[in-house]
């Protein structure tokens, strides 16, 4: 005998939605109704099947009854003949549907997709010249959208393109379309290698960023060699791996040499972190003072040129010498006027940052923290810990599990404001970027 289906799953077969694009929807009714709750494709298939063996958090269980305006328990009960009628079969699930721009967007990017695929079999080699333009805008609104969007929205648009490119270069061309799609796919490459860093896989990080070095060797890059770099120190700085860190960090540098483009100054900037970490506070402060003066002499290259994840502005400079600072004894100063500073920069300039403006409220926490200043503290934490769920990436996690290591401070046990930030700071933490992950 056949087990009936659960009521969601009726409900679900009766919406013309994806399964992700439902899982957004959730997301976005836990916004409106200022849930911390979210949900990823596997867990709505196992509610789907009523294959739960623990029960939905409460959050999640309002919000699940807000979206489909029934509670759990009934979602999760078989579906009963004849309950739903012609009028009311989807009407709940298509309560909240992605926002109109997103869906014209998204059409709009599968249409880009296709052309491309159409004019590269049109032209006459594998890989001609408006093929190529068009993978290199399509990079770049990749490149800036990553800075501003959760990373979860873009990981699939990201897959595509690096498999475009690399069916390409297995191809034919000419010398200098090879060289072109080799750039092109070092690019790529380094976002999804970012990408994998940002919700928690360094070892896939690495890998993609190993590549990036390919590509970009292969096409005589160094600029793109020198970043590649600085992604492996980024990826082990954030897990804990410091030494490592300030190593690769020094590699890019001798790398790029001279070069006056942004990934100049980033380099000593990473590396300035992880001698902090690592209490060496002169060099560390040593590394501050270098990439302050080759701000000075900054020209813009290729990458600064594509823009987003691929520039160092000053206000991302600020925020990597808060980072920095925080560490050393006596530094909470200076790192609370570089985070303002880094704050100032990003509200009144032309780059903003989701991670990055999060990230210089967090070391501004911490230098707060460290000076004793709870109430502070608890006020930079704002603008950290209302991020949602899915652009909780990997370094804002780690940021603010520091600020909770500080804050357990024997000084602060008594604190009533510390103990509320500790555990705002554990229930941010449970659910990261990783967790609402397809």
């Amino acid at each position: 005998m056949n087990t009936p289906p659960t009521l969601l799953a009726v409900l679900v077969s009766q919406a013309d939605r994806s399964h992700a694009e439902i899982v957004a929807g959730f997301h976005a009714c836990a916004r409106e109704h200022r849930e911390d709750a979210a949900i990823t494709v596997r867990t709505l298939r196992r509610w789907i099947n009523g294959q739960v063996r623990t029960q939905a958090r409460p959050a999640q269980r309002r919000v699940a009854r807000h979206y489909w305006g029934f509670p759990m328990a009934r979602l999760l009960a078989p579906a009963e003949p004849g309950q739903l009628d012609a009028t009311s079969k989807s009407q709940d699930i298509r309560r909240n549907p992605p926002p109109d721009g997103q869906t014209t967007e998204r059409r709009m990017v599968m249409s880009i997709r296709r052309t491309t695929r159409f004019v590269s079999h049109a032209e006459a080699t594998n890989a001609g010249p408006e093929t190529i333009e068009m993978l290199r805008d399509e990079m770049t609104r990749l490149a800036n959208a990553y800075i501003r969007d959760p990373v979860t929205d873009l990981l699939g648009d990201l897959v595509v393109l690096q498999d475009n490119v690399f069916s390409l270069l297995e191809g034919k061309q000419k010398p200098a379309q090879s060289g072109d799609l080799y750039v092109i796919a070092g690019i790529v490459s380094g976002m999804l290698a970012k990408a994998c860093h940002d919700v928690g896989r360094p070892v896939d990080a690495m890998t993609h960023t190993r590549t990036m070095y390919v590509c970009a060797e292969t096409a005589r890059h160094q600029p793109m060699q020198a970043w590649a770099r600085g992604q492996q120190a980024l990826t082990a700085y954030w897990v804990g791996r410091h030494e490592e860190a300030a190593r690769f960090a020094s590699y890019g540098t001798a790398i790029i040499g001279n070069h006056a483009g942004t990934v100049a100054a980033w380099l000593p900037a990473l590396e300035a972190r992880a001698l902090a970490r690592l209490n060496r506070p002169e060099p560390a402060r040593d590394a501050v003072r270098r990439a302050a003066e080759l701000r000075e002499r900054i020209e813009p290259d290729d990458l600064d040129f594509i823009g987003g994840m691929f520039t160092f502005p000053l206000a991302k400079q600020r925020y990597y010498a808060a980072g920095a600072l925080v560490h050393l004894d006596g530094g909470e100063a200076e790192a609370a006027t570089e985070a303002t500073s880094a704050l100032e920069l990003f509200t009144g300039g032309d780059y903003r940052s989701f991670s990055d403006e999060a990230g210089s409220h967090g070391e501004l926490a911490l230098a707060r923290v460290h000076a004793g200043d709870l109430d502070g503290a608890n006020d930079a934490m704002t603008g950290i810990l209302a991020l949602e769920p899915n652009r909780r990436i990997l370094g804002l996690v780690a940021t603010v599990n520091r600020v909770h290591h500080a804050l357990r401070d024997p000084r602060f046990f008594a604190s009533p404001v510390a103990r509320d930030l500790r555990d705002e700071i554990e229930a941010y933490s449970r659910l990261p970027a990783s967790a609402v992950a397809d």
